[in-house]
C-alpha cells in the first residue's frame, strides 16, 4: 500500500494548523521527548486501539525514525483513516529544531 509521507517541516505546519499527531513509539521513548500534542498509541496496539485515532481528516503518524510510523500508517489506512507518515520521525523533528515536550502527557 502506498502511504503518503511528509517531512518534519510540513508536519510541524500541519500540526500547528490543528492536524492531530499519533506517536507509535514505546512509552519509555515517548516520555523522553515527543511532538507537542502527540497521543501515544504504541505500534503493537495500533489496530486494537484504532478507534482512539482521530478520524474525519488527516492524522500524522510519527515514531523515532519513520519505520514504525510507516507500518502504523499503512495499517490505519487499511481501516479507512487518512494516516500520513512523518518521514524521519522524532529524530528528524528534533534535528530540525522543532519543539518537543517530555513526560507522559501529550502537552501542547
Amino acid at each position: 500500500m502506498n502511504v503518503p509521507e511528509i517531512d518534519v517541516h510540513e508536519a510541524a505546519r500541519r500540526r500547528d494548523s490543528g492536524t492531530p499527531v499519533v506517536d507509535v513509539r514505546e512509552p519509555h521513548e515517548y516520555v523522553e521527548a515527543h511532538v507537542p500534542g502527540a497521543v501515544l498509541i504504541p505500534l503493537g496496539e495500533v489496530m486494537a486501539r484504532a478507534e482512539e485515532v482521530p478520524s474525519g481528516g488527516e492524522v500524522l503518524i510519527v515514531c523515532k525514525a519513520g519505520g514504525r510510523s510507516r507500518r502504523a500508517a499503512e495499517e490505519l489506512r487499511s481501516r479507512g483513516l487518512d494516516a500520513i507518515n512523518v518521514a524521519g520521525g522524532t529524530d528528524a523533528w528534533i534535528a530540525a529544531g522543532h519543539r518537543v515536550v517530555s513526560g507522559d502527557e501529550p502537552g501542547a
